[in-house]
């Protein structure tokens, strides 16, 4: 297929972490991602990676929580599979989703009209992540 390709699964989890960070510090988008309160499970299948994400809790810091495990104390409300690739691709803004899931590019489960809703929410974090790749990971440019 070619194109954009992280260079392990390592460095795919490193580069994820660094946008839900973005997103998760971000003014506007994290409270509103926190507000949402949408717990999602991503399955990221080429490289074998799972990752669990929910809205912060009351009394926890910033706006957003993460593990790259199934071990978690909550139940995803949304369940999305995909490749590392559709991942680089949706977050600069390269990827629609309701495409990529008409496609099967984008496998999902559970309440996906909750996924979408956040999709406006995380819009400006596409220009963050572009800028991000360009500065430390050129070769993930889509």
């Amino acid at each position: 297929m070619g194109g954009a390709e992280f260079s392990s699964p390592k460095e795919f989890r490193t580069v994820m972490d660094r946008v839900f960070q973005l997103m998760d510090e971000d003014p506007e988008m994290g409270p509103r991602l926190r507000d949402a309160d949408v717990p999602q499970r991503f399955e990221f299948t080429d490289v074998d990676l799972v990752m669990n994400i929910r809205a912060a809790r009351s009394g926890e810091d910033g706006n957003l929580r993460w593990e790259w495990t199934d071990d978690v104390d909550w139940k995803p409300k949304v369940r999305m599979e995909m490749s590392s690739e559709t991942a680089n691709k949706y977050f600069q803004g390269k990827e629609n989703v309701a495409m990529a899931i008409a496609r099967r590019r984008i496998k999902t489960g559970g309440d996906v009209k909750a996924a979408l809703s956040l999709i406006p929410i995380t819009k400006p974090v596409y220009a963050s992540y572009r800028s991000l790749l360009e500065r430390e990971y050129p070769h993930l440019l889509a």
